[in-house]
């Protein structure tokens, strides 16, 4: 059942200048600038400003000497506002969308492998049967991208849900996880070392995904538990161009999910490692916001990746065996 104070709130004193300057002031942190970017003055979006904490009896930025910072309840504001944004964008697309045919844009985000892998066979399948519709893919942590959907900037994410909090407002649909395999140049020394052990990788170069990945992360993991230090000598990277880059052209090696790395195991131009990580992802997956309307082109897009996932999800677990 509504809330009569919600209703009320939205209905007699939220307009759509609030909306736009909520989500100005989240990017700039500055009153001056945020008005210039929602085409205001600055005294009426201090007024603006000033409605919406009177009508919501709390205060949603903090007055700094240069700026503004929001509170706790100014970034759910700014959050919801963004996402409020978002869906009139969407409904202008998808009116214009229905007057000429199915066109438009879809964004998705997808973490590394799938943004390799799936993504583009889901891309090439949606272009043969909708050539007006425009994609774009952004690469990133689960992390980020998650909180790029909740605030209506992507459409769809291939990934996981970092944020137990978040998941009442996502849908999750499985896909498959991401086995690691330990890589290198071909040539490599290690690659005719018996009974390799991971003291002695612990020696080694390594290039790994920046600090806070998952992939990271559990890495350390195995190595704290086998009681052994970190490796001192890394670079942190995550672009597939770069690390094949660096591992071809020097002793480093790196932990990279099989799937991604196939291509260039059967070509010859990376090998194996003779040591196993046992080392998996949790499952990624599709996610889409709950009770949240894709525009036809992303429908479209949401259709194709859903289409690709199950050969995907075979691919890879056949090469696990």
């Amino acid at each position: 059942m509504t809330d009569p104070r919600s209703d009320r709130f939205v209905r007699a004193h939220l307009k759509t200048r609030h909306l736009v300057l909520l989500v100005e002031l989240g990017r700039h942190g500055s009153i001056m600038q945020a008005a210039k970017a929602a085409h205001l003055t600055q005294p009426a979006a201090s007024k603006l400003l000033g409605e919406l904490e009177h009508a919501l009896g709390v205060p949603l930025f903090e007055r700094l000497p240069r700026g503004v910072e929001p509170t706790w309840y100014g970034k759910v504001l700014i959050r919801r506002a963004g996402a409020s944004l978002a869906e009139m964008d969407a409904a202008w697309q998808e009116v214009n969308q229905l007057l000429s045919g199915l066109r438009g844009k879809v964004a998705v985000g997808a973490i590394l492998t799938p943004s390799a892998t799936l993504a583009p066979a889901a891309v090439a399948l949606l272009r043969a049967r909708h050539a007006g519709v425009n994609v774009s893919i952004e690469v990133d942590s689960s992390k980020r991208l998650v909180e790029r959907l909740r605030a209506g900037e992507l459409d769809i994410v291939i990934g996981r849900i970092p944020d137990g909090a978040a998941s009442d407002e996502l849908h999750f649909e499985p896909i498959t996880d991401e086995p690691h395999c330990l890589v290198a140049r071909p040539m490599h020394p290690l690659l005719g070392v018996r009974d390799l052990g991971l003291a002695a990788l612990a020696r080694q170069a390594w290039v790994l995904p920046p600090a806070g990945s998952i992939v990271r992360d559990r890495i350390a993991a195995l190595f704290l538990s086998h009681g052994l230090d970190q490796p001192r000598d890394t670079v942190s990277a995550m672009e597939l161009a770069v690390v094949s880059a660096l591992l071809r052209n020097s002793d480093m090696i790196a932990p990279m999910a099989l799937e991604l790395v196939q291509p260039w195991l059967d070509s010859g131009l990376l090998a194996r490692l003779p040591y196993e990580l046992h080392l998996r992802m949790d499952v990624y997956g599709i996610v889409t916001r709950r009770r949240h309307q894709l525009p036809p082109a992303a429908e479209a897009m949401l259709a194709a990746l859903r289409e690709a996932a199950p050969g995907r999800r075979a691919a890879s677990y056949a090469k696990i065996g």
